[in-house]
């Protein structure tokens, strides 16, 4: 069995010519959504089914998380509270932590119900990074975890972990797959990895410790991780997308992760850099994959004509023919993992369903 570890964007709200023959391309494995792609909950469904005709087997993917991190918001879609509403409900006394935990199930429900009635079959959720800035710290820089905001749950790990397992079976209520990120932590880090390269100069023990403490809690359950475009100097001089020491000594052997693991955007500035040099998004896409990753994830290169994108597929075609990129069927296997499970609801049949609506009742107030 050989493998599709490659996945990319679709320049637009149908699909052109070259949008069909690139995710016809034997080493693509997915395709992902951005609001430019959503017009109306008809119009994205149509899309879906679409690229399900072409290719059955193509993970069909979205960045919704809820709060800012939210996609589709029109049309119906439910407008989902941030990570950090729920977390402020575990703290609000009483039975807050048990509400928050029965929220966070909701959450995932709604969240996976919707897309899943659209064709879409996998979210990257949930954020597992730690609120360094929360004023509860009493320790923090306002620049620390500025990125993440309010993408986090809560400053303490065992909140964090605990809101996103519920958030997880949520999910996994609705068939679909989840996806931890952004390993080991990115909270400490007060850079922006989309036009930096941040770093966090504590060291490995620490790290484990504190950031990426919901990892090890939640290794039997979490589906896939998302690395982070982070330095760790005193850990590795790579970013923890490119490391074979992050993703396979510490997160696979010590930490015993064997799910999917997938590269945060390729395209962001802090996937650019590496050890002093450029890389073209093949080359970032190759080292990602040596270095542990499963899948590869290049972002909004289809637009413009897609020529970065067609000399992205070009290059990896090159290198899969070279034996630079050998096949992996376990590679493909944990792909396929990913998978949406079962039959879901139409959005007629979704709106009328008991179970959908009372959890939509039970989630938080937007924060």
């Amino acid at each position: 069995m050989t493998d599709s570890p490659l996945i990319i964007d679709v320049a637009g709200t149908a699909l052109t010519a070259d949008d069909r023959r690139r995710l016809q391309h034997p080493l693509v494995g997915g395709c992902i959504y951005f609001s430019r792609n959503f017009e109306s909950r008809a119009q994205i469904t149509a899309l879906s089914a679409e690229i399900q005709a072409l290719r059955p087997d193509l993970l069909i993917a979205v960045d919704h998380e809820g709060g800012r991190v939210q996609r589709f918001r029109t049309d119906g879609f439910t407008a989902l509270p941030s990570m950090r509403s729920l977390g402020m409900q575990w703290q609000s006394g009483g039975d807050g932590p048990q509400r928050a935990l029965n929220a966070a199930v909701a959450l995932g429900q709604v969240l996976a119900a919707e897309l899943r009635a659209c064709g879409i079959g996998f979210s990257f959720a949930p954020v597992l990074d730690l609120d360094h800035a929360d004023a509860a710290a009493g320790d923090a820089p306002a620049s620390r975890s500025a990125v993440i905001g309010n993408r986090s749950f809560h400053r303490d790990p065992a909140v964090v972990a605990a809101l996103a397992r519920a958030v997880m079976h949520g999910l996994r209520d609705a068939g679909m797959a989840h996806c931890g990120k952004h390993f080991p932590g990115h909270g400490f880090a007060a850079a922006d990895s989309h036009v930096a390269v941040p770093v966090d100069p504590r060291g490995l023990e620490e790290i484990l410790a504190d950031d990426a403490a919901p990892y090890r809690w939640l290794s039997a359950s979490l589906a896939a991780v998302m690395p982070a475009h982070v330095v760790y100097p005193a850990v590795d001089a790579r970013p923890a997308g490119f490391s074979s020491r992050w993703l396979q000594e510490v997160l696979r052997q010590r930490l015993g992760f064997t799910g999917a693991v997938i590269s945060d955007d390729l395209s962001m500035e802090g996937a650019r850099h590496l050890e002093g040099r450029l890389l073209t998004p093949a080359q970032a896409a190759l080292q990602a994959l040596k270095a542990g990753c499963d899948l590869a994830l290049l972002c909004n290169q289809s637009l413009n004509g897609g020529a970065v994108l067609d000399e992205f597929l070009d290059a990896m075609t090159q290198a899969r023919a070279s034996g630079e990129l050998a096949p992996s069927p376990e590679r493909e296997a944990r792909r396929r993992a990913l998978l949406p499970r079962g039959e879901a609801l139409g959005w007629d049949a979704l709106m009328a369903d008991p179970a959908y609506r009372h959890a939509r009742a039970l989630l938080p107030a937007t924060v």
